[in-house]
This record gives structure tokens, sequence and C-alpha cells, in this order.
């Protein structure tokens, strides 16, 4: 692990962290949930359009796993992390639908040292993907595990 650009020294309590952006193609929604969500407005236009989610839409779950892909290349690969305990929430604010451009960002709420393992600190981050028109379409919070850049040599 030595060399990660991330330990659980390098996030500071405000701090926001980039995820960069994805383009939702409607192949990949139908893909997705072809395989793991079937509902018909997932899997068809029309469907979507007569639905109230307006158009071919990402599930839930979809979206959750395009902010996990986005998550890990903004920074969780090049951290020292070691996983997390679970997610407070998650929250699916607007529909995600084909052609959309989401960005992401994470906002550093709290940092602790863990008081079990002296190797180890706490970093609790609120997350937002948003769509093209600025409109928050998923928010998460969670608490990740992160080594101390000492243990990670």
């Amino acid at each position: 692990m030595t060399g990660k650009k991330w330990a659980f020294e390098d996030f500071e309590e405000g701090a926001v962290i980039d995820l960069g952006s994805k383009t939702v193609t409607a192949d990949e929604i139908i893909e997705f949930a072809s395989q793991f969500d079937a509902q018909p407005m997932h899997l068809d236009e029309d469907a979507g359009k007569a639905s109230i989610l307006g158009g071919l839409s990402a599930s839930g779950w979809h979206t959750c796993c395009m902010f996990m892909r986005m998550m890990c290349d903004g920074f969780l690969l090049d951290s020292t992390s070691q996983g997390a305990p679970g997610i407070a929430y998650t929250r699916w604010k607007k529909p995600v639908l084909a052609g959309d451009v989401l960005t992401g960002r994470s906002t550093v709420v709290v940092k602790r040292e863990s008081s079990s393992r002296p190797n180890l600190g706490l970093v609790t981050c609120r997350h937002e993907l948003l769509n093209q028109r600025g409109q928050i379409v998923l928010e998460l919070e969670n608490t990740g595990m992160f080594l101390k850049r000492e243990a990670a040599r």
C-alpha cells in the first residue's frame, strides 16, 4: 500500500473531492436492468415514458453502481481503504435518464481515529451525483476505514 495518495491523514473535514463525470447510455441502462432490476421503466423507452420517471431510467441500484465506479476512480483505488462498515443512508432524488451526464462529488463530513485499532481512521463522507441540470440525483452517506500513512508502509 505504499505510495497511495489518500491515507487517513489526507482527508480534511469540509474538503470536497471531485469524482469526475459520466454519460449514461440507454444500452447500459437496459443491460444492467436485464441482469439485476428487470422493471419495465428500466428496459423499454415507451414503458419509461409511461411511468412517473418520464423516460428510460436507470435503476437506483445502477445509479449506486455508477457512483461506486466514479468514487473508485476518483480516490478510493489510490487510497489505503480497508472497506466500510455500511451506508448510513441512500436517497434517489431524481430519475437518471438515458443521455444524462452525471458528475460526482464526495464531501468529508467528519474524521476520527479508531478507538480500537490505532493504525486505522474512520472518514465519513456525504456523496452526491448531479445531472447536467445541476440537480442532485443520488445522495448517500457512509463511513470508510482508512489506514494511517505509517501503517500503510
